[in-house]
């Protein structure tokens, strides 16, 4: 799998992530594209578990939270898709608001 194709794998659910990791670490030239959009992409990943276990956890004491969630999943679903987008185009951009805190924090990917 080339460089550029890892990175847009990574976006294809939690098994698509895996996947794409196991290729680039298992890749003697690792590119800093498919670094950038597995950070990314895992980054989306673990915004949208902690905001799900958060409004769930909390809608217990506040049911009004109820309605947030579609809006955070709308925001989640343009983060993936503005990342896919630029995974495919083989472009680093990161997603907005979060994209670089995501490459700052999860250097474990390496």
């Amino acid at each position: 799998m080339d460089q550029k194709t890892i990175g847009w794998v990574s976006y294809l659910t939690l098994i698509g992530w895996i996947i794409a990791l196991i290729t680039y670490n298992g890749s003697p030239n690792k590119s800093s594209l498919a670094r950038f959009h597995l950070r990314q992409s895992f980054g989306i990943m673990a915004t949208w578990f902690a905001f799900y276990c958060a409004v769930w956890m909390l809608l217990f004491v506040v049911p009004f939270l109820f309605f947030l969630l579609p809006v955070v999943w709308i925001g989640i679903i343009i983060f993936w898709i503005l990342g896919l987008i630029s995974a495919v185009n083989g472009e680093e951009k990161p997603v907005p608001l979060l994209g670089d805190f995501y490459q700052k924090t999860f250097t474990f990917i390496n």
